[in-house]
């Protein structure tokens, strides 16, 4: 069965997108089937993987609202994406009128657990319906957090949003963690910031930090992630040690130190 991440953030500009697709390509390149879901309007995980969302004719909007099997959406690239146009815009008030609209996304991806070791899913910057969608059909969250004043702020009420999905929709949810990124090593307030996370969450932050790199930045508009765009880049680098503290932490092995 596959194990379900959310990475969730109700901060935009935090590197969700490339968190999930460069963590989902690291994943692959370690052996293991990888579905990436893209639930953002947006559609940037979606057009990170060359895919103009114009020319789709069906996408997660369908699936939501019109229980199209989630097969039909699913693009095969560097790794298999559940794309998303434009029009999952309309998805929340679409289902805002249906039973169990919480579970939409949790009822698509049950046939097809047994296909994939990972299911990655990419939130909207918001903790509205289709971020609760995701919550609600995860096995556990990340949350990449860029390390600047107003962090600890958005991660406390983040915090909470989660202790409520616990308590009424899926008490099985886990914090997997919370990822460091944009860490600017230059920058004091960022290290002050990262410290300060680490003494509120000690072990449930990653050890590995994601670095601004211009690699991470450029790899989109060629429309390939940045494992595949400079495998050696600082960003690139830092991606593979997460997916390897996360296989680390789904065998029960003690991470590292940072």
């Amino acid at each position: 069965m596959a194990q379900v991440l959310a990475f969730a953030n109700q901060k935009g500009g935090v590197a969700k997108t490339t968190s999930t697709v460069n963590l989902g390509v690291a994943l692959v390149e370690m052996g293991k089937r990888v579905l990436a879901v893209d639930m953002d309007p947006q559609g940037n995980l979606t057009m990170s993987q060359g895919i103009d969302p114009e020319n789709l004719e069906k996408s997660m909007y369908d699936v939501l609202v019109h229980r199209l099997p989630i097969e039909d959406v699913i693009v095969s690239n560097e790794i298999d994406v559940a794309a998303a146009t434009i029009d999952l815009a309309g998805a929340e008030m679409a289902l805002s009128t249906q039973i169990g609209r919480e579970r939409a996304l949790e009822k698509a991806l049950k046939p097809i657990h047994k296909h994939y070791d990972f299911v990655l899913i990419d939130t909207p910057p918001s903790l509205g319906l289709l971020t609760l969608n995701a919550l609600t059909a995860a096995d556990a969250v990340i949350v990449p957090l860029q390390a600047e004043y107003y962090a600890l702020e958005g991660l406390a009420r983040l915090l909470d949003t989660l202790e409520r999905v616990r308590q009424g929709l899926n008490p099985q949810l886990e914090l997997e963690g919370v990822l460091l990124t944009m860490i600017d090593a230059r920058n004091n307030l960022s290290r002050q910031v990262a410290d300060e996370v680490r003494s509120h969450l000690g072990e449930r932050v990653f050890a590995t930090e994601i670095p601004r790199n211009v690699r991470l930045s450029e790899a989109p508009s060629h429309g390939r992630p940045a494992l595949l765009y400079d495998v050696r880049s600082k960003g690139s680098l830092a991606y593979l040690r997460v997916a390897e503290e996360i296989l680390r932490r789904l065998d029960g092995m003690p991470g590292e130190s940072r």
